[in-house]
């Protein structure tokens, strides 16, 4: 077969790629090896159109254990001997062709990144984005996630234990399914996905490969089409229950001193996971094809190297050891296969039958090595003009206060999501504290200690889309107050960087002031960005989705009994907002989906006023002065009052505190920077001492029940919980669709 450029064009690769492939190999590479670097050199594994800007972030300092992009996922110190490791992924093209399957390999996907580096699970969280909850596509897309990450996640035994759900008109044909995983690992007890000591043997393990998922991270490098459905091959499918015993039998063998360095095979299967670890350990192999356990027979050279078959290991052995790894694999029930040996000389060779088919130089293969890096132009957005021309005066304010807040609580991004959360076990292992006891971040206990882990995943990307530097801060921001309203001390980040087409100046625009808002955050909060994913080609014909720079945030609780709920305790306990009320409705959910405002500008944040609030409500926990803290954030301050409201069946009694601000803003407006907070009213002396000169105002009293606004009575907290309970689930069933979540 001759290789010629359009060979390289059918696999993704451009002219000058392919002329730079033929100028590192001193030859025109076989078909074999065109298809390891098409894998090697797509956006989803060698970052080639993100690097030089993702370098640019914070990514030292605090608690690290590892530098960012060392390891599969990042490791922070918690004191006692102990680490959290922790990592989000995508996989939105795959959810977005196959939801269930998409979704499920997903989850599996970022648990192998924790456990191969010898880390026990112990948290799943996720951050969901969908189009129009109107759109049956939407009902079939969301219905196929949510059980794909149910499916996975409850029979692998992880709880998930958190995560968002957002429904945007742009993320029709494009869904955002993000996966974060959280770990323990114990110090020293640590795997690196390092390939070492020449001899040593090559062992594959887990699951058989086959041919589903082949040229997935290529697939995940491309915008969506409507030819896309004709790529399912390329959407791997998981076993929960295999990956259970992976998980079992991989940090079992850890425990016998045998393994070297371990690493997932995920993206770009094989080729990846023996490229990497060669090149991190300035080594090569001889891989024997051959020997790889398959589910289907005759799978040729390329197809081996390119699966993305789900439940697999590449592990390296010390010579000598390899009886003590194949009991262990055998005692699980798992597939384990001597396939090659380390060497010296760089140099991968792939060898089918004892006939050498792919000869490659690992170096020039992998991100940081050969891969290409580029910097793309950038412009700012067109749109940007008409956000800049918003004019909030052209909003009359609504007489109606009470019905527009009715409405508001019943938007799908505001009203609750038990329709989903309820189809996942969050309670398995015993660990999660929030389940009954709700917090702005849920909090999970470190067993065999007094120690906890506030983890959450954030993103307000209508207010990237509007400021992409701004909200990239907020989001930042947001995870930070969530983990500090919680009682925790922010550790460290890992991001999830969602965007369109990087060869889109007004996309990459987005990427790259979001980059540098994210950075500037990160270093206020000293919570450096450990490591994470970009998502591109998150694109259709009918444009990009919103920028959606996730943000996944772990914080320490030296005491899990220092955690703070978010919920109201008692009737006569006093109300405050610590932060300021602000004249500002910019991008809030009132002014997008009620009032129907595509563009306006962020709303107001400043990063130094957020830093004192969250220093403000970390010492009033530590002091004790508290009794709930709730941060505002999308619906506003009377949405945060009655989410603190709901779960003990309680009321409130508010009035606005500033007479000069408009009443929806004062109530529906998003400004940032803002926490609810209740005291008990003998430590009212106390809470006001300590306030003393921080922005705050005095909002009321918790009733019994009766919820009063501003002198009026907005009825009892009942009728409200049931209109936020249930909008999504009467949204669902008032249409005719097999795809309804409670047809699951």
């Amino acid at each position: 077969m001759e290789i010629t450029v359009s060979t390289a064009k059918q696999l993704r690769l451009t002219e000058e790629e392919f002329e730079l492939i033929k100028q590192k190999l001193g030859r025109t590479p076989n078909f074999n090896e065109l298809c390891a670097f098409s894998g090697m050199w797509s956006e989803h594994c060698s970052y080639k159109n993100s690097i030089k800007w993702l370098k640019t972030l914070p990514r030292e300092g605090g608690r690290m254990l590892v530098k960012a992009g060392e390891e599969n996922a990042g490791l922070m110190d918690i004191g006692d001997d102990l680490g959290v490791v922790f990592k989000i992924e995508s996989h939105n093209h795959p959810s977005a062709i196959e939801p269930f399957q998409g979704a499920a390999t997903g989850v599996g996907g970022i648990h192998r990144d924790i456990f191969t580096m010898g880390a026990r699970p112990i948290a799943a969280l996720n951050s969901l984005r969908f189009g129009s909850l109107n759109e049956s596509k939407t009902q079939h897309l969301l219905a196929g996630v949510v059980h794909g990450i149910g499916h996975y996640g409850n029979c692998f035994g992880v709880p998930t234990v958190g995560g968002e759900i957002y429904f945007e008109d742009c993320y029709h044909t494009n869904p955002l399914v993000n996966a974060m995983s959280v770990g323990i690992v114990k110090a020293g007890k640590t795997i690196s996905a390092t390939a070492e000591g020449i001899g040593n043997p090559v062992f594959f393990v887990g699951s058989a490969t086959g041919k589903d998922g082949i040229g997935g991270a290529s697939f995940a490098s491309a915008d969506i089409t409507a030819e896309s459905a004709q790529e399912l091959p390329a959407v791997q499918v998981g076993d929960p229950f295999q990956e259970k015993k992976l998980l079992e039998a991989c940090l079992e063998v850890i425990q016998t001193g045998a393994v070297v360095g371990m690493q997932d095979m995920g993206a770009a299967g094989i080729i990846c996971s023996t490229a990497e670890m060669s090149a991190k350990g300035n080594v090569g192999m001889r891989i024997d094809l051959d020997k790889v356990p398959t589910r289907q027979a005759n799978m040729k050279t390329w197809e081996l190297l390119l699966s993305e078959s789900q439940e697999r290991m590449l592990m390296v052995v010390e010579k000598g050891k390899e009886q003590l790894v194949l009991d262990v694999f055998e005692k699980w029930d798992l597939p384990c296969s001597e396939i090659g040996e380390v060497t010296g000389d760089g140099i991968l060779r792939f060898y089918m039958h004892g006939q050498l088919d792919a000869e490659l130089p690992a170096h020039e293969l992998v991100l940081g090595g050969g891969a290409p890096q580029y910097e793309r132009a950038f412009k700012e957005p067109d749109y940007f003009s008409k956000i800049q021309a918003f004019d909030p005066n052209t909003i009359p304010v609504p007489t109606d206060l009470r019905s527009v807040a009715e409405k508001l609580i019943q938007v799908p991004n505001i009203a609750s999501k038990r329709a989903v959360y309820l189809q996942y076990d969050s309670m398995v292992g015993t660990g999660n504290s929030s389940t009954n006891a709700p917090t702005d971040a849920p909090v999970v206990w470190v067993k065999g200690t007094d120690k906890g882990l506030a983890v959450t995943t954030d993103c307000n990307s209508r207010y990237v889309f509007a400021d992409p530097f701004k909200g990239a801060m907020i989001a930042v921001s947001e995870a930070a107050r969530n983990i500090v309203c919680s009682g925790g001390l922010p550790l460290g980040v890992t991001n999830c960087l969602n965007f369109g087409n990087p060869y889109d100046p007004q996309v990459y625009f987005q990427f790259v002031q979001a980059i540098k808002g994210m950075g500037a955050a990160c270093v206020k909060f000293d919570t450096p960005v450990t490591g994470g994913n970009v998502s591109f080609y998150n694109q259709s014909p009918d444009g990009a989705v919103y920028p959606t720079p996730t943000i996944g945030m772990v914080g320490l609780l030296e005491n899990i009994n220092q955690k703070m709920t978010l919920d109201f305790k008692q009737e006569g306990d006093v109300i405050f907002m610590i932060g300021s009320s602000r004249n500002d409705i910019n991008s809030s959910e009132y002014l997008h989906k009620l009032s129907g405002v595509e563009f306006s500008p962020a709303p107001h944040f400043d990063l130094e006023e957020e830093y004192q609030l969250q220093q403000t409500i970390a010492g009033l926990i530590k002091n004790q002065l508290i009794r709930s803290a709730h941060d505002v954030s999308e619906g506003g301050l009377f949405t945060t009052l009655l989410e603190s409201a709901f779960t003990g069946n309680l009321g409130f009694n508010v009035k606005a505190a500033k007479s000069e601000i408009r009443k929806d803003a004062y109530w529906f407006g998003e400004a940032q920077s803002r926490v609810v907070v209740s005291v008990a009213t003998d430590q009212l002396e106390a809470f006001q001492s300590m306030i003393k000169g921080v922005p705050h105002e005095q909002l009321g009293s918790v009733t019994n029940g009766a919820v009063e606004v501003d002198g009026m009575d907005w009825g009892g907290i009942s009728s409200w919980k049931d209109r936020y309970d249930t909008a999504i689930e009467q949204l669902l069933s008032g249409h005719e669709s097999e795809h309804a979540l409670s047809a699951l």
